[in-house]
Formats: C-alpha cells, sequence, structure tokens
C-alpha cells in the first residue's frame, strides 16, 4: 500500500457503509503538500474526532470535505453523493464573528432558512422543534452580545442543526472558551448528538476532548498526511466527568498520546 494514502478504516472499523468517501484526495499550498492521494471512509451516524500535529491538515481536511476549500484532486462522496446534494452543517471556532450581531439570537439560528426562503412561520416552527427537542433554555429573544461566550457557540451549533444536516463539522468550537464553558458546550454537544445521531466530524487541539467526545479518533501523521491510528472509542454514553478516569479511557487517551509523539518526533 503506499504510505501515502490512509486506509479506508473508519468505517470498516465501525462495522457499517461509509456516509463520507474521500478517494484520492490531494491538497498542496504553494510548495507544502498538505494531502496526496488520502483515502478515507467515515460512517454514518457517528462522531469522528480528527486530532494530529500542528499544521498537519486537520482543518483543511473537513474544510476540503464540507467545500469550504478546493481540493487539488480527488473525489468526495455523501453517501454516494456529491455535495451539492447535500444538507450540511458547520460550526466555526470563533463564535464572535460566526453571528450577526444586529440579529437576535433566533433570527440567528433561522438564517439558514431565509436562505432557502422557507416561510416565516415554518422557519419558526422548526426553531421551536429544535429548542424543545434539545430542551434548551436559553432566551433566544436576546442578541449574541447579551448572551456568554458558551451560550453563543450552542446558538451557532443549533443554527447548523436547524437545516437537519447530514453531516455536522466543528472546527475546533471551543478553543475561544474558558475551561469551565468548555466542560458545560462538550456535554452540550454529546446531548446533541446522542439526539440526533447525526454523522458529526470534530477537529479539536485537546486530546481529552477528542477521547471524550469521539466513537473513533482519526490520528494524523505530519504532511503530506496520513492515517497515523484509527482508534476506537466504545465507552457508553452519556459520558460524563467519572468517564475520564475510567480505566479504558485513560488507556486510550495514552495510547493517542504515544501515536502523537511519535509523529510529532518524525518532525
Amino acid at each position: 500500500m503506499d504510505p501515502r494514502a490512509a486506509p479506508p478504516a473508519v468505517a470498516a472499523a465501525a462495522g457499517g457503509a461509509p456516509h463520507i468517501t474521500v478517494r484520492g484526495l490531494a491538497k498542496r499550498f504553494g510548495e507544502a503538500v498538505v494531502y496526496d492521494r488520502f483515502d478515507l471512509d467515515i460512517p454514518r451516524g457517528r462522531f469522528v474526532s480528527i486530532f494530529g500535529p500542528n499544521g498537519c491538515g486537520k482543518s483543511t481536511l473537513i474544510n476540503m470535505i464540507a467545500g469550504l476549500v478546493p481540493a487539488d484532486g480527488g473525489e468526495i462522496l455523501f453517501g454516494g453523493k456529491h455535495l451539492a446534494d447535500t444538507k450540511i452543517g458547520y460550526v466555526f471556532q470563533n463564535y464572535r464573528e460566526a453571528l450577526f450581531p444586529w440579529l437576535r439570537s433566533i433570527d440567528n439560528i433561522e438564517y439558514p432558512l431565509r436562505l432557502a426562503k422557507l416561510p416565516k412561520a415554518e422557519r419558526r416552527a422548526k426553531v421551536e422543534r429544535l429548542v424543545a427537542h434539545l430542551g434548551v433554555k436559553i432566551d433566544l429573544n436576546r442578541y449574541p452580545y447579551e448572551l456568554s461566550g458558551g451560550q453563543q457557540q450552542l446558538v451557532s451549533i443549533m443554527r447548523a442543526l436547524v437545516v437537519e444536516p447530514e453531516v455536522l463539522f466543528l472546527d475546533e468550537p471551543f478553543s475561544a472558551l474558558d475551561y469551565e464553558m468548555t466542560l458545560f458546550m462538550r456535554d452540550q454537544l454529546q446531548a446533541v448528538f446522542d439526539e440526533t445521531r447525526t454523522t458529526t466530524i470534530l477537529v479539536s487541539h485537546d486530546l481529552e476532548e477528542a477521547v471524550y467526545l469521539a466513537d473513533h479518533v482519526l490520528l494524523l501523521s505530519r504532511r503530506p498526511a496520513r492515517v497515523a491510528d484509527l482508534v476506537a472509542m466504545d465507552l457508553p454514553r452519556p459520558r460524563d466527568a467519572h468517564t475520564l478516569s475510567d480505566p479504558d479511557f485513560v488507556r486510550i487517551k495514552g495510547h493517542c498520546l504515544d501515536v502523537f509523539q511519535r509523529e510529532v518526533r518524525k518532525g
């Protein structure tokens, strides 16, 4: 096997047909080759965290899959369909820039539905169903600047979910939050996933977070990126503070750290 090509192992490990199929992905920035003939399968309804050395292309990978960054080569399919025929949701790192400050929170959540030209009554009904489904207690008539950072990011997640996406992408969504709010938002995201079972791909710079939230941790090498390892995280949900001291969690996190450090040393 070409050492630059990642085996399409995620779906196989999950025992199901892939939801996202990546074949022959290529990307370079100037002289830097980030991906070269990269293959990957991601199963439907699973939570996959991506972790790896700085600059290895974690965000670039999900941005190419989500269509935000053009690939130089290769093919990406969603259940056999192209991106144009697939509903996706995307949650950005910087919630302060992602939300419109002149719109109330509820109007921010409705915004993708407005773009889709849904009638106002239908938009509002979709938001109300989502709020009830997730048990959200925020006053959505407030403007984003009247909310805490975690509440703003929760609004961003709801905006991504209101279109009922097939795939939810999150690019380091909690890195701008303090630790207390990060813990709160991890549990909020876990609850969202448990309720919706939306195929979810998270890029994280926090190994504990990546392992805690995931069904599978995808560990990338230095560039040109390949799959350094794929680690199953089978501890039951919902997970809580006790999970962090569970022997299996400690073992899995330790293994991921060993792989990460091995890849860093190669640089």
